[in-house]
This record gives C-alpha cells, sequence and structure tokens, in this order.
C-alpha cells in the first residue's frame, strides 16, 4: 500500500478518535439513511431514546456490526424481533421491553451475537424460556423475572452461557433443583436467604461459578450445605472457599452484633 494513502488512513482515524463521541441517545426517531451514518461512526450504538422503530429501521440496524442498545423500546412487533434477531453486532440490549410474545421470543433467541440482553421481562411463558435457552451467545440476561417456575428452570439450565437471574427474590425447591443442572455461570444475587433444601440443591450446581452476593444471613445447614459446592462460590462481595466462612461474617460483626450493612 503507498505510503500516501497509509497516512491519509492514519490522519482520518485520528480525526475521529480526536472527535468528541456523539450522544446518539437522543435520538427520538429514525431513517435508514441515518441509521447507515451512524453506523458507519460508531462501534457501539446507543439508542435509548427511541420508543418505536419500524421494520426498516430495523432490518437497518440488523446489517451493522456496532453493539446495539435500545432500552428505550418497551414492546417490539414479531417482524422487528425477527429483524434484530439478525444483528451482527455481539451484544443486543433490549432491557425497556416488558412484554414480548412467545414468537418474538422465539426470534430473538436466534441471535448470533454473544450477549442479549432482556432485563425488563418481568415473566416468562414456558416456552418463551425453552426458546431463549437455545441462544448460542455467553450471556442470557433476564434480571427482570422476580419468580421461575420449576418447568421454566428446567428449561433455562439448558443454556449453555451465563445465566442471569438476579431479580429473583425467592426461590423454590424445585426451580433450584432445576437450576442445579445448568452447567455455566449462574447469577441468583437477587436471593437474600435460602431455605435449607433450596441451598441442597443449588450446592450440586453443575457450572464452575454460582454467584449468591445477594444472601444476608445464612444458617448452619444452609452454610453446610452451600460448602459442598465444587466450584467457585460468590458470597459476602468475595469468593468463598469456605461457606461456614461467609456464615460467620453475614451474621456476625467483629464484635458479636448482626450487621448494619449488606
Amino acid at each position: 500500500m503507498p505510503w500516501s494513502i497509509v497516512g491519509a488512513l492514519v490522519s482520518a482515524c485520528r480525526a475521529v478518535c480526536n472527535r468528541p463521541p456523539e450522544d446518539t441517545n437522543h435520538f427520538k426517531n429514525l431513517t435508514v439513511r441515518k441509521v447507515e451514518a451512524l453506523a458507519k461512526e460508531h462501534l457501539v450504538l446507543n439508542l435509548d431514546g427511541l420508543t418505536t422503530i419500524s421494520n426498516e429501521v430495523a432490518e437497518a440496524l440488523a446489517k451493522h456490526g456496532c453493539n446495539l442498545s435500545l432500552d428505550g423500546l418497551t414492546t417490539i412487533s414479531d417482524k422487528v424481533a425477527e429483524a434484530l434477531a439478525k444483528h451482527q453486532g455481539l451484544d443486543l440490549s433490549l432491557n425497556g421491553l416488558t412484554t414480548l410474545t412467545d414468537e418474538g421470543t422465539k426470534a430473538l433467541a436466534k441471535h448470533h451475537g454473544l450477549n442479549l440482553s432482556l432485563n425488563g421481562l418481568t415473566t416468562l411463558s414456558d416456552e418463551a424460556a425453552k426458546a431463549l435457552a437455545e441462544h448460542k451467545g455467553n450471556n442470557l440476561q433476564l434480571d427482570g423475572l422476580t419468580t421461575l417456575s420449576g418447568k421454566q428452570a428446567e428449561a433455562l439450565a439448558k443454556y449453555a452461557g451465563r445465566l442471569w437471574l438476579n431479580g429473583l427474590t425467592t426461590i423454590s425447591t424445585e426451580a433450584a433443583t432445576a437450576l442445579a443442572r445448568h452447567k455455566s455461570c449462574l447469577l441468583l444475587n437477587g436471593l437474600a436467604t435460602l431455605s435449607d433444601e433450596a441451598a441442597k440443591a443449588l450446592a450440586k450446581h453443575e457450572g464452575e461459578y454460582l454467584y449468591l452476593g445477594g444472601l444476608t444471613t445464612l444458617t448452619d445447614e444452609v452454610a453446610e450445605a452451600l460448602a459442598t459446592f465444587q466450584g467457585s462460590l460468590w458470597l459476602n462481595n468475595a469468593w468463598s472457599a469456605s461457606a461456614s466462612e461467609s456464615h460467620r461474617s453475614a451474621n456476625e460483626s467483629p464484635q458479636g452484633r448482626a450487621p448494619s450493612g449488606s
């Protein structure tokens, strides 16, 4: 390549790098032409100001490799879901969605990126859970779910990547038993307490990492159960080599009083 061309490319790169980043969240609507222009200038497209999106714009966004955030959308049509599923970037964030049809969920589950974030969903149907478990990425974020049935847990446990369920505040023994069959990183940081039976079930988790950072109290039985976990356990904002050590720090202050903080 001639040095004159190399020099021109370097100058162009410097101009782009030195340019203050444009805040793309302010866009309330977009045309296909504007999408194409933005995609040329940004590796990450945060378009959280959009509250509606047309099929054509969704298709245009999907053609580019930018990491894409559309957290301002609270609902999308099945057609838009199908278009966004073809998104070529690594990250697709749709945390504003509060409802999604089973067909729309099945479409998004086909997203080929690494990370699919749907933290706005508070409920899932059994069919939706089965569909999302087929996602081929590394991270499935469902932190908006506050409850999970045993059947839904059984379906999601088949997901091959990191499973984010930090919105769960309670978990049944049935759901814990099902999730224990998940073979990757499992995040349950929203649980403040665990029953003895749920703890025994989660201690058999087949993945390498188990996050239970929200636990504020541990009974002797729960601590003993979690101490048998064979992987890396996150408790009390630290990796725990011994659940019994976390049991003491969670239930006692250095002065022997209950801690005031989390």
